[in-house]
């Protein structure tokens, strides 16, 4: 039998309880779930990596099916280089398939034994973005219940 492994490349600024949705139903069909915190230059982040990478392994240290890594290069030279061949990917509306399709594609070309999986948010998730976790911490408020258990506002700050 063989291992099984995905990586769930994103920024995760911060790390929502969408993305951990999509890790827990991630580790039902992969042995192992890379966490890839990955470098986009399009997006300024504002919970430094070291603080981003602490949150993750506050929410998965238990669990020895998930690994947080950092990297900087193209997300399909990144799995190529370290034999992944899966991509899980959330979708919480149109909009976001539409983007995710295409990046599929084009991953797809970049490393043809590369193949994304797209795994559906439910309803009460959809909503639920890290851009708008991190408007509501810019502005002062509380974004907790958007959030994994056990995460406090001082792993934020």
């Amino acid at each position: 039998m063989t291992n099984k492994t995905a990586i769930y490349p994103g920024s995760f600024d911060p790390f929502t309880l969408g993305h951990k949705l999509i890790v827990d139903k991630g580790l039902l069909l992969f042995d192992k779930i890379v966490i890839g915190l990955g470098e986009n230059v399009n997006k300024r982040t504002f919970i430094p990596l070291k603080k981003r990478e602490a949150i993750i392994n506050k929410v998965y240290g238990h669990d020895d099916r998930v690994v947080v890594v950092h990297y900087d290069n193209l997300t399909a030279d990144f799995c190529h280089d370290n034999g992944i061949n899966f991509i899980i990917r959330g979708i919480r509306n149109v909009g976001d398939f539409e983007f995710e399709r295409n990046v599929a594609q084009i991953n797809l070309r970049l490393n043809p034994s590369l193949e994304t999986v797209f795994l559906m948010t439910p309803p009460e998730y959809s909503e639920i973005s890290s851009t708008i976790v991190r408007d509501i911490l810019v502005h002062g408020g509380n974004p907790l219940q958007f959030m994994p258990d056990g995460i406090t506002m001082d792993d934020l700050r």
